[in-house]
């Protein structure tokens, strides 16, 4: 058994950025503050410092300019890895993201493989400013072409960063602010590879399954361990990544316990949480034994820190939704 070491999410996201950087000298990095100053919650620490000023950029306050020129490494065949400083600021790059990267192996009939991971945090509970922790994943993953990845341990988060900087295809990496010093555990020293698209299954129930990514597995699993004090069984699937989805572990939680609570940061409309559940109802309607229910951020722009607890989803909400389904006959 391969030792371990117990790391916060950031740090694990850290040492896959250096491992991977020597382990291929093609990866370079790239994004407003990720060189001298180690970005802005030092996920890039030291990186600078190690591998020099050719391989670790900082770039203008443009997320275009910072997209674009991962687009033209990856064109010359380096394997860039680009930071958004927050993932609201996005939709500042929004074309190049879809319009460039997600369309790059396409557009060139596979002559230039797009190997470009773009890393981005994003979420609330820290009470950040207007756009810095609104949660966008299902705006992206609802561009073809793009792998969306959102990693909920820290384990995780090293193992699914090496994987997606691997990847030859694009990967937008979505890493919880929240979970950043919030979450640690162990994890594996050396060389870690969690395969994408693969969920995880995070709490075993027979009951219901509670359906989440990113840090809202955390609190599922929370409300997961307390209902189990009630002698409620209640499960909770990871799905680690959005896109490639793996629709066979979802089929096989929802065929086992025939109730499910999906659960999301974005606001519902439009959210991949609807998505899910559209999945759940043609691939296993015969099984549920209840409506499938959702817990979603609310339908407004993301609010200011003195009242996002409202918006967020919290282990109330997520624990008043499993007892409804619960109670549904």
């Amino acid at each position: 058994m391969s030792d371990t070491s117990e790391l916060t999410m950031l740090q694990a996201v850290n040492e896959a950025l250096h491992l991977e950087m020597a382990r291929d000298d093609r990866v370079v990095v790239l994004g407003q503050d990720v060189a001298r100053n180690g970005g802005v919650f030092r996920a890039t620490e030291g990186l600078f410092e190690k591998f020099g000023e050719d391989r670790v950029v900082d770039t203008p306050l443009s997320e275009g300019v910072i997209v674009g020129a991962a687009v033209g490494l990856a064109m010359s065949g380096l394997v860039p890895v680009a930071e958004i400083q927050f993932l609201g600021f996005s939709y500042q790059a929004m074309h190049q993201v879809a319009g460039q990267v997600a369309r790059l192996r396409y557009r060139s009939q596979g002559r230039f493989e797009p190997a470009i991971t773009i890393r981005s945090p994003f979420g609330g509970g820290v009470r950040t400013p207007e756009l810095h922790s609104d949660s966008l994943e299902g705006q992206l993953a609802n561009i073809p072409g793009l792998k969306v990845v959102m990693p909920a341990t820290a384990s995780d988060a090293k193992g699914l960063l090496s994987s997606s900087i691997r990847d030859p295809d694009p990967v937008l990496f979505l890493e919880p602010l929240r979970g950043y010093r919030g979450i640690r555990g162990d994890v594996p020293d050396g060389e870690h590879l969690v395969p994408l698209g693969e969920a995880r299954m995070a709490r075993r129930g027979d009951d219901l399954v509670i359906i989440a990514w990113s840090y809202l597995v955390e609190m599922a699993c929370r409300v997961s361990d307390a209902l189990a004090d009630e002698g409620l069984s209640v499960a909770v699937l990871d799905l680690r990544c959005l896109a490639p989805l793996d629709l066979a572990a979802i089929a096989a939680a929802v065929d086992h316990c025939g109730r499910v609570v999906v659960v999301e940061e974005a606001s519902q409309t439009g959210g991949f949480a609807g998505e899910v559940v559209a999945t759940i109802v043609e691939e296993c309607f015969w099984s549920l034994e209840a409506p499938v229910v959702r817990v979603s951020g609310l339908d407004v722009p993301y609010p200011v820190g003195m009242v996002e607890d409202v918006f967020v989803p919290d282990e109330a909400r997520i624990t008043a939704a499993v007892r409804r389904t619960l109670e549904t006959a």
